[in-house]
């Protein structure tokens, strides 16, 4: 049985410069990683001051690398934190 990759954190809290017409490519960026199988859960904070989501990766750099080719974040709109999540 093959180990699923390691899970990881990522907050992607707005900045004052946030430009609301990058959302649909956010969402499109977070559908590909779901339909790729990497994607576990994502959504935006009931407040709007950012959201998070929950992904599959090979290790930090590759996840860092992914969330960081967002939209999100590739914008300058958000701010992307990620974290190796040792949930269980």
């Amino acid at each position: 049985m093959e180990t699923p990759m390691p899970l990881f954190l990522v907050l992607a809290m707005r900045r004052p410069q946030f430009d609301p017409a990058v959302v649909p490519a956010h969402k499109q960026f977070l559908d590909a990683l779901r339909a790729e199988g990497r994607l576990e859960r994502s959504g935006p904070f009931g407040d709007q001051t950012g959201g998070a989501y929950l992904m599959r990766a090979a290790d930090l750099d590759d996840a860092r690398r992914v969330a960081f080719s967002d939209p999100a974040h590739t914008s300058g709109g958000w701010d992307i934190t990620v974290y190796e999540w040792l949930a269980r």
